[in-house]
């Protein structure tokens, strides 16, 4: 199995007992009473079955989890000083990684299968599976004060995929936490998501409002948020565990060279069309049109570059308001007088009680 594992592409390879880490429902559920979660709020409804990997299914005793390498080429924070440019998250750069890894996993799940007659089950982030904790029992790394998993071997450069078994299987040692008394990831975070080390706020996250939150960015975060139009990396670059890392092997895990620096004045006159062009076979395509113009807006806003003022007002008659919203914040933001002189008109017209919020102001 760890023979195979390596040829198919996986850096780190390891196995823990199903029930390995009983803590997991404890912190689960004062991570939720607290309203961590934000408004992914699948994350409450499936809390039961996300404790525990046999919560989620009974027959499993034992979980093998597999990480592969996305290190990048260049460092993800050079971006965030050329505002003009939008800087996507590492992960989102290409091939959107669960369709990579899936099938990695189902074909050395199905030796495992084959082999033993035991059942098996695979896993990539998308089941209310916590792979960062049991990846630590697994021996794989450690969850840094980031709570992002971090590799001796990779830093924080790991994407993890799981398999579930009915197999009873020699476990590996758990890793011990190695952060020391470095706060590199908890100082460099632009709106303070982190209450405490290893403990992260989705609410005030980056990578959780720039892909998961639905509506209006609030406003405490735009300004932070500088050229981010999808995810943040800074916790995770800054991390000095990355000197160990490498550069990805997996070519479909390599940037793209149109999406490692992206001009934003050509990202907000996509059309859809043009959208699902762009990031097709990409994770970008999942957030939609409108989450996405709403990102590059307030990127635009944070650019000081007035020269896309009029790409700016010609969203103003966007079809959804989370781009409106966003639109008017950047024209306040480059030009305030031509959004004084334009609110009353649109104020007139607009429905929706956010945007009109918007125009007036009373956005605090």
């Amino acid at each position: 199995m760890r023979a195979r594992a390596a040829a198919l592409g996986f850096g780190s390879f390891g196995i823990a007992a199903a029930d390995a880490r009983p803590d997991l429902p404890e912190k689960l559920n004062a991570a939720i009473a607290a309203g961590w979660h934000g408004d992914m709020e699948w994350m409450a409804e499936h809390a039961e079955r996300r404790g525990s990997p046999q919560g989620m299914w009974p027959d499993a005793r034992s979980v093998i989890l597999l990480g592969i390498n996305y290190g990048p080429e260049t460092d993800p924070l050079a971006i965030l000083g050329e505002r003009s440019l939008g800087s996507i998250s590492v992960y989102a750069r290409n091939r959107d990684y669960h369709e990579i890894i899936k099938g990695k996993l189902k074909e050395l799940a199905g030796l495992l299968a084959r082999r033993s007659g035991a059942e098996v089950k695979v896993f990539v982030d998308t089941a209310p599976l916590m792979e960062k904790p049991l990846a630590e029992a697994a021996g794989l790394g450690w969850q840094g004060k980031h709570s992002v998993l971090v590799s001796r071997d990779f830093g924080s450069w790991l994407f993890l995929g799981a398999i579930l078994t009915s197999a009873d299987l020699p476990g590996d040692k758990p890793h011990a936490e190695s952060c020391g008394s470095c706060t590199a990831c908890l100082d460099i975070c632009p709106t303070n998501a982190f209450p405490a080390p290893f403990r992260l706020d989705s609410r005030r996250c980056l990578a959780y409002l720039t892909v998961e939150h639905k509506d209006q960015i609030p406003l405490e975060f735009r300004v932070p948020m500088g050229n981010r139009i999808y995810g943040c990396d800074d916790c995770l670059a800054v991390c000095p565990w990355n000197k160990f890392a490498s550069v990805t092997r997996e070519a479909k895990l390599r940037a793209r060279t149109d999406l490692e620096r992206p001009r934003l004045a050509d990202l907000v006159q996509l059309d859809d069309a043009a959208f699902r062009a762009l990031f097709a076979g990409s994770p970008i395509k999942r957030i939609g049109l409108g989450r996405f113009l709403r990102n590059v807006l307030i990127a635009i806003g944070n650019s000081g570059d007035d020269t896309m003022v009029p790409l700016v007002e010609a969203r103003l008659d966007d079809d959804e308001a989370v781009v409106r919203g966003a639109a008017i914040w950047a024209l306040r933001r480059l030009a305030p007088e031509r959004a004084d002189a334009l609110s009353l008109a649109y104020l007139r017209k607009e429905s929706d009680s956010s945007v009109a919020a918007e125009w007036s102001g009373d956005i605090g």
